[in-house]
């Protein structure tokens, strides 16, 4: 299923955008370091490496996408390239970053391994990924499954514990808070209509009575909104020094 950059930012774009500056802080990027954005998305990470002035790059295994970075930040090395099999030498970059991608990484520990290979001794391998009961947009959703009968969206890294272990000894963790804001109901529903990513798969592939079902429950697992609201989103960022 074709997801359109809007769409995407449109429903997670709004947390991801503000995530970033956070996470690049907390990851230690500055003026004139070699970056590189693994699963780079529609580029919220990747355009606030570039604000900070850092020599950036970015993997991402969506061709649109990267074209799509490609033509908003010409000054990025983008290229097609999933976490497992990056395409830079060893010690290419003084750190490595995955933000909301490690859950959805075809094989985590082989992605974190590549980004260790491609940081020189001495940097910084980053990620994070939010946390599975704190993150009131995918919480309210995956509660809206269940009460549908469905088991709700699958996927490990989502706590802690799981990170931590993935990233492995020496990791240190910080948990990370945005807000996201909407006009009212009509406007969180219809981004997640979007169908961008599993939740947004999820929802536009339900029958008409499901969705509305959905649509009641979602209304009522976000507070009954009648007019701007906004929602929370914690993640987990951790971060680890290359030996």
């Amino acid at each position: 299923m074709f997801v359109s950059d809007s769409a995407y930012d449109r429903f997670m774009g709004r947390f991801s955008a503000r995530l970033a500056p956070l996470f690049a802080d907390f990851a230690g990027i500055g003026e004139g370091m070699r970056a590189l954005d693994v699963g780079a998305g529609t580029g919220a990470l990747t355009a606030e490496l570039v604000r900070r002035s850092a020599e950036t790059a970015a993997a991402e295994p969506s061709p649109h996408f990267v074209d799509s970075i490609g033509a908003r930040l010409p000054g990025v090395d983008a290229r097609v390239a999933g976490a497992e099999e990056l395409p830079w030498p060893d010690e290419s970059f003084d750190v490595a970053l995955a933000q909301l991608v490690i859950t959805f990484m075809r094989d985590a520990p082989a992605g974190l391994r590549e980004m260790r290979r491609v940081v020189r001794s001495g940097g910084t391998v980053a990620v994070c990924m939010w946390d599975r009961e704190q993150m009131d947009l995918l919480a309210a959703i995956h509660n809206t499954r269940v009460v549908l009968g469905d088991a709700g969206e699958p996927g490990a890294y989502r706590t802690h514990e799981e990170i931590a272990g993935l990233v492995g000894d020496g990791a240190e963790l910080e948990l990370l808070e945005v807000d996201a804001d909407y006009a009212d109901f009509a406007d969180f529903w219809s981004a997640l209509l979007g169908g961008a990513g599993p939740a947004g798969v999820w929802a536009s592939s339900l029958g008409d009575e499901q969705r509305e079902v959905a649509r009641a429950e979602l209304f009522r697992q976000v507070g009954e909104p009648d007019g701007p609201f906004t929602l929370t989103g914690r993640a987990w960022a951790a971060r680890v020094t290359r030996a």
